[in-house]
This record gives structure tokens, C-alpha cells and sequence, in this order.
């Protein structure tokens, strides 16, 4: 019979904070091996198993024996409090197993049952220390050195974690703790957040509230977890809080947030992010970035006078300061003629436009031909699209040169990716033209714009709607110098169906500015990645459009190509 070893972490000890499979795995075991306070933790849940009781720093013994019980077929419960894989019995009885040659699968079965552990029972006394980035040490150094220890402590305090010290004091070690505040006392205010939490959730348990420069005035012993706050945790009361953002995106006085959820997440409106910092580069497949605002420029990075006014001023911060005044071939003292021998020339970027001869003119000249071709030149290539659209990819340092030659030729440029399409029927070579302007008006308004999700406007000349334009997210088909409205088409998927029609006769010279109003409460109100189809049904109506649920039918749900 095979045997089995459960490694088991039971939490802080109390029997509500104990899993369900813990509890199992106690009550189906043979034998129970552990430290002699975990076995006392968990006596009530005990029944006629075997004990094996050690002492402190009896871990290999313990693990030893747990390999030794279920080689010969029991089921061996090793049991830790907190979480057997943090600080505890689960990398122990492995390796074991492992110098024996175990490998997975082998006699014993091995099986680790999770705990809460007790930077997560601590936190949740103290109030809500932990919502930003946490790690957590021991200050024991019995078996590890006091050197890497201390490289820890220094590296955790610069990049200000919120930290949990485990096993922060003894009888013996009474000088780690001190060395702790020191190291931490040089990163961080005297007065950072501090709690002291022992024996968490059981019937000795004790909170204190303190700061750092004060908390050696408590008591610590090898029971107390140590929560040290970082440069944004506060006290409110009792509570230890660290907000979720040290910038923060978010208002909590208003229901309406400054930004909606797709902003949140673009650099302009988080200037600490990397690609903020490091300045983003810019093609047009990312439309949301604000050079799309500023006439398809890249953004610009920081500068050498940027980072030599700031202070605290590190390696990585000057490198990227001076590949961008290389980059932008910025005249300044500040660089060195020496530096453009020690920097990289920057690499050429992909560069990626979306080109038309017209939203009503559907041809390409010769000549325009030629000139794409040569801009693509041989690393490059040309893409055919749905949208009515060439997707012209190029190597170049500079796309505002090819955004220049393309517009000298008689070429639309616009961006690609999450952007308004207007895509328009070529009006029968322009024998009818009347709804032309128009076309061009609701183009040179709407063409580009960045969106949630792509979003096509069909235009179609007549009531023969020969360019599908009411399948798209927006349809328009001119009709007597009158617009029929089609709202909320979806062109993929099972249940791909075309737009509704929501209205007819809208007079043509209202429709530019209707559908500029209709865009904005997509732009302002949508979820991020939603389509104009799932925004139309959620909201219900836009702009005095009502939407309506339409039956599906579906009824096959056949393999694609079947």
C-alpha cells in the first residue's frame, strides 16, 4: 500500500480560520508529526492518531521521520502553523524526499494543503496594511546568514515594501530586530506605520499600534509578526491603511470618477508608469497614446536638465535621459562628446499608417502606387483591408517623413488599431454625388479617432445599399438628401446581424453633427475593450434611440468550415 504524506498548514490556530481540507487531512491521517505548540493548537481536532512530538529547530528530524512513516504506507499528516510553504514544513520534506531519489508520482504520495499565513492573519487585525506590493523575511539567522539577511532588509526598505518580519526576536537573537529599525530608519520616515501583532487570532493574541522609530519600546518575541508600512500607510484610528495606488487614478468623494476605466490605464494619465517614463514609441497602432493629438509626434522623453533637477538621480534614470537627447539630437553641455560612442544608436522602429486615396474615391493612381511601394521599400510591405484601406508597415527613423510624402501624393493617412473607420461605397464612380460632402465631412470629423474597440461608420449613396453599410457598427444610407440611421451591427460571430434601424429622413446636414454626439457617449461612457454593439444594448438608448432585443436564431452550432 502506498503511503502518503500530508503537508498540512493550518493557519494562525483558530479552528475557524482553519480550511475544510486541513481539517480532512488531520482526521484522515495515521499520524500526526509537528512542533510540540502545533500539536497542542490542533488537539480538538485530533481523534486516535499516532503523535510524533519534536522540539524547536527539530525540522529535519521531523521531515525525516514523515518520509520514513509513509514509505512504509501511512498516511502522515506534518503539520505547520500559518501556511506549510512559507517558513514552514513543505521545502524541507522535499528535499528529504529528493536526496532519497523520490521523484513525483513515486511512494509516497505527496500532497501540500495551503493556510493562511501570517502576514495575511496580521494584516487583517491590523486593518489593511498590505494592499501594495509586500514581502516578507525572517530575521532569523540560524540558518541563514545575517549578511543576506541584511542585503534583504536594506533592498526591501529602498524599494519601499510594505514589509512582515517573521521570527523577529528570541531570547538569543535580541540584536536583529534593532539592526532592522537602523536599516529601515535610513529609507523611511520615524514615524511610518508600524504593527506588532502576536499570537494572532488565538486566546493570547495582542495588537500594537506603534511607528517605527518607537516599536522597540513594545514587546517582541518569536510570536509577534512585525507589519512595517510604507512611505503611503497611514493610521486612521485604529486602522492601518495602505492605499492601492500611490498615485491614485481613483476619487472617493463623488460616484463619477475622473476617469473612465480605458483612461486610467493610457501614460498620459499615469506618469509613472514605464512607458510613460521611458517615452512611449508611437505608431499608430496604438492610437491612444496623446501623440495622436499632437499630429502623429513621438513623445517626448526626459531630458539631462529633467533628471539632474530631480535628486536621488539613479543610473538607469540618466542612461535613458541621455539616449533621449541622442535620440532627439539635442544641443545641450550637459552631454559629452564622448557619449554618443558609449550609447547605442537608437534601433529604426516599424512604422504603421493606414493610407486611402479618399473615402469616396476608390483608386490608386500609378504614381501614388509607385510611391507606396517605395516608401515600403524592401523591409516593408502593403496591406490589403476590409476598411477600404492600404496598411502601409515600413523601418524608419523618421514617420513623420513618411506620414509627409504620403500626404504630398494625394493620400488619407490615419491611424490604425482602435480608431473610427468611415468606410463609404464609391457613390457609382460619383454619378451620385450628392451624397459626397457629406462622406467627407463625417471623414474629416470622426476618421481616426480613438476608441474603446474599432468602431466602422458605413456609408452607402443610395437606398441600394450595395457597400453594406448597415452592417457595420454605425450604417448610414443617403437617401433624397435625407440619412436612414442603422445602429449597433455585428459583422462576426454566430450571431452576427445587421445594425438597427433606429430612424429615417434625418436631414443630411444634421447627421455630421449627430454622429459626433453619438461617438462622444460611446468615448466617454464606454467599458474598456466594449464594443459599440454590447455599449448600444447596455445603455439602451443614445441620443433618443431606443435599443431593441432582437431574438436569436441561431439554431445549429456547427464546427467552423463544416
Amino acid at each position: 500500500m502506498d503511503g502518503k504524506i500530508l503537508i498540512v498548514g493550518f493557519g494562525p490556530g483558530s479552528y475557524e480560520h482553519i480550511t475544510v481540507r486541513a481539517r480532512e487531512a488531520i482526521q484522515e491521517s495515521q499520524v500526526i508529526i509537528g512542533y510540540n505548540t502545533y500539536v497542542d493548537l490542533i488537539r480538538d481536532l485530533l481523534t486516535n492518531q499516532d503523535i510524533v512530538r519534536t522540539g524547536m529547530t527539530e525540522e529535519v528530524s521531523r521531515a525525516q521521520k514523515a518520509v520514513d512513516l509513509a514509505t512504509e504506507g501511512k498516511v502522515v499528516a506534518v503539520i505547520s502553523s500559518g501556511d506549510a510553504g512559507v517558513y514552514g514544513m513543505a521545502g524541507l520534506v522535499y528535499e528529504v524526499l529528493i536526496e532519497r531519489g523520490w521523484r513525483a508520482g513515486d511512494n509516497p504520495l505527496v500532497e501540500v494543503i495551503p493556510g493562511i499565513s501570517a502576514i495575511n492573519s496580521c494584516a487583517a487585525l491590523l486593518g489593511a496594511p498590505i494592499m501594495h506590493d509586500a514581502c516578507t523575511i525572517s530575521l532569523s539567522d540560524h540558518l541563514t546568514p545575517w549578511a543576506v539577511i541584511e542585503k534583504r532588509i536594506e533592498a526591501a526598505a529602498s524599494a519601499d515594501f510594505v514589509i512582515a518580519l517573521y521570527n523577529p526576536k528570541s531570547g538569543r537573537r535580541t540584536r536583529q530586530i534593532a539592526e532592522t529599525q537602523r536599516i529601515l530608519l535610513q529609507y523611511r520616515d520615524p514615524k511610518t506605520p508600524v504593527g506588532l501583532v502576536k499570537s494572532a487570532y488565538r486566546d493570547r493574541q495582542h495588537v500594537v499600534r506603534t511607528t517605527l522609530d518607537d516599536m522597540l519600546n513594545h514587546d517582541i518575541g518569536m510570536l509577534t509578526t512585525v507589519v512595517i508600512g510604507n512611505s503611503s500607510t497611514f493610521y486612521y484610528d485604529e486602522l492601518m491603511i495602505t492605499p492601492r495606488g500611490y498615485q491614485r487614478k481613483y476619487t472617493l468623494d463623488t460616484m463619477e470618477q475622473r476617469l473612465r476605466p480605458g483612461e486610467r490605464l493610457k501614460p498620459e494619465n499615469e506618469p509613472w508608469s514605464l512607458n510613460a517614463t521611458t517615452g512611449e514609441c508611437w505608431t499608430p497602432t496604438n492610437p491612444r497614446s496623446s501623440s495622436v493629438q499632437s499630429g502623429m509626434t513621438s513623445p517626448a522623453g526626459p531630458t539631462i536638465r529633467d533628471v539632474a533637477a530631480t535628486s536621488d538621480i539613479s543610473p538607469r534614470e540618466w542612461a535613458a535621459a541621455a539616449l533621449n537627447c541622442l535620440n532627439r539630437a539635442e544641443k545641450t553641455s550637459h552631454v559629452s562628446t564622448t557619449l554618443s560612442t558609449m550609447v547605442p544608436s537608437p534601433r529604426p522602429s516599424i512604422f504603421e499608417i493606414a493610407v486611402s486615396p479618399g473615402v469616396a474615391n476608390k483608386k490608386f493612381s500609378s504614381v501614388q502606387l509607385v510611391l507606396l511601394a517605395n516608401l515600403a521599400g524592401d523591409e516593408g510591405e502593403i496591406e490589403y483591408t476590409t476598411a477600404h484601406q492600404l496598411i502601409l508597415r515600413t523601418v524608419t527613423e523618421d514617420p513623420e517623413h513618411i506620414v509627409k510624402c504620403l500626404r504630398d501624393g494625394g493620400m488619407t493617412v490615419l491611424p490604425v488599431g482602435d480608431v473610427i473607420k468611415v468606410k463609404a461605397c464609391d457613390f457609382c464612380d460619383g454619378e451620385k454625388h450628392e451624397g459626397i460632402p457629406f462622406a467627407e465631412e463625417i471623414s474629416r470629423r470622426l476618421a481616426g479617432i480613438p476608441v474603446e474597440k474599432e468602431l466602422r461608420i458605413g456609408f452607402n449613396g443610395c437606398a441600394m445599399s450595395c457597400y453594406g453599410a448597415v452592417n457595420e457598427d454605425i450604417g448610414l444610407v443617403f437617401r433624397k438628401g435625407k440619412f436612414d440611421l442603422f445602429l449597433g451591427g455585428k459583422t462576426t460571430g454566430r450571431n452576427a446581424t445587421p445594425g438597427q434601424r433606429v430612424a429615417e429622413g434625418i436631414p443630411a446636414e444634421e447627421m455630421p453633427d449627430l454622429l459626433e454626439r453619438i461617438v462622444t457617449h460611446y468615448r466617454e461612457n464606454a467599458f474598456p475593450d466594449e464594443r459599440f454593439h454590447k455599449f448600444f444594448a447596455r445603455v439602451g438608448q443614445i441620443e433618443g434611440f431606443n435599443h431593441r432585443d432582437r431574438p436569436q436564431t441561431v439554431t445549429a452550432d456547427a464546427v467552423c468550415g463544416s
